[in-house]
């Protein structure tokens, strides 16, 4: 079995264990914030600010991919886990509402941390973990991640409710540690980064270029985008559906997202076995319709339906954003890695925020019926338009799983992208 292969091979399952490990305690954070601000100032906005901070650097993405690659990444998965480490528990000094802006900037330090992280991971992946392992690799790390965000939010709420929100902050500063030490451990040949010509305006456009130079990704990457564009309008929607749909309170909402939860838990245990069956546009285009579908599905006011519709989103949204970032990792030039990585992830994950704010608009103005199936017809097209082949450009066809030859041969010297399916969290 090959996820066996995975946990066996030192590299991956190393820096898996460093994933686990930052995981549990970020997602246990993530939820607590916005309570720890809402609880000290009874500000709804103040605690949606906590989460905006937490994303706000991915929107200069591309920047700090170009610091990731100009130095050796083990060594900044390294220092930036044991700096979070440190910089933590500076919020047990939160304790009004006046100390709020200390929360937001500790947060702020994270999303930087991570955004740096995901870029760095992305080349270290591709030294650490052999080709034909990377896709089983990309679907581990999602179920890690999932199950992650089923279990640490409860054991986040627990220490809030316990000890307060000084109590989570330590939990992840010890997270943060333990992740640096796994990163440590890691034994991968690293070369030195060569020096690259120009300023970091020219080494940051030119991870750009390369992005925009590969068609096949360029329209894979687009593809996610348009995922996450969905899926910020079918989330919105959630609780109108809940209320005026099921006739269920508020708190039900968590129960969608722990179906969605254990759909992904299931989706990143198969999505290595399928991506080698399946060329990664078309594995790419089953999960949109698949997520897309499920986003449909939910607007019949049908338990049954509605849970079943949770499932399917909860499997098909990661497939699209394994899809592209493996597709990332397997297409970029070693030296681009972090740049592309970063550009890939701004442009994938950019919409969200955006998207959130207009299906929060539509669901005022429209029943929330039609924005869901408006979801559902959107997704079979930008199947379809992932699905074509250009005339003239370079056509789809390496494997997700192929080797790194004939992904340097398909792909040229396009990009990688390491946060992959992080975070679907903030989706639908």
């Amino acid at each position: 079995m090959t996820v066996r292969k995975v946990l066996r091979d030192r590299g991956a399952a190393t820096y898996l264990g460093g994933i686990l490990v930052s995981g549990f305690g970020d997602s246990a954070m993530m939820l607590v914030a916005g309570v720890w601000a809402k609880t000290l100032t009874g500000s709804s906005s103040l605690a949606a600010a906590v989460t905006a901070c937490a994303w706000a650097p991915t929107l200069v993405g591309p920047l700090l991919g170009t610091a990731a690659d100009r130095v050796r990444r083990r060594r900044l998965l390294v220092a930036v886990n044991a700096a979070l480490a440190l910089l933590l528990p500076a919020l047990l000094a939160v304790r009004s509402g006046r100390d709020v802006w200390l929360l937001l900037l500790v947060l702020t330090a994270v999303g930087t941390g991570a955004v740096l992280t995901d870029a760095a991971g992305a080349g270290l992946v591709v030294t650490a973990v052999p080709a034909e392992l990377r896709g089983d690799f990309n679907g581990l790390r999602m179920t890690v991640t999932e199950a992650m965000k089923l279990l640490a939010p409860l054991a986040g709420a627990g220490l809030f409710l316990r000890w307060g929100g000084g109590a989570v902050a330590l939990l992840d500063a010890a997270t943060f540690a333990l992740a640096a030490l796994a990163f440590a451990a890691l034994r991968v040949r690293e070369e030195p980064p060569a020096p690259a010509p120009g300023g970091w305006r020219a080494q940051t456009a030119e991870g750009v270029r390369a992005l925009r130079g590969s068609p096949p990704l360029l329209r894979l990457v687009g593809a996610g985008a348009v995922a996450m564009l969905l899926s910020g309008i079918s989330s919105a929607a959630i609780y109108e559906m809940a209320d005026a749909g099921l006739h269920r309170p508020p708190a039900f909402v968590g129960v969608l997202y722990a179906v969605q939860g254990a759909g992904s838990i299931a989706a990143g245990a198969v999505a290595g076995a399928v991506m080698r069956r399946l060329p990664e546009h078309t594995f790419a285009a089953a999960g949109l319709l698949l997520f897309t579908t499920g986003a449909a599905l939910r607007a019949v006011p049908s338990l049954p339906v509605v849970l079943a519709g949770t499932l399917a989103i909860g499997v098909g949204l990661p497939w699209v954003i394994v899809a592209v970032f493996t597709a990332v990792q397997q297409r970029t030039e070693p030296a681009l890695v972090g740049r592309v990585a970063a550009a890939a992830g701004t442009a994938v994950f950019g919409p969200t925020a955006a998207a959130a704010g207009l299906g929060a608009g539509l669901v005022a103005l429209a029943d929330y019926r039609l924005q869901l199936v408006a979801v559902g017809v959107c997704g079979p097209v930008a199947a379809w338009f992932l699905l074509l082949r250009r005339q003239g450009g370079a056509a789809f066809g390496v494997r997700a799983s192929g080797a790194g030859a004939s992904a340097d041969s398909a792909g040229g010297g396009a990009g990688r992208r390491g946060r992959a399916a992080e975070d679907p969290s903030r989706t639908g």
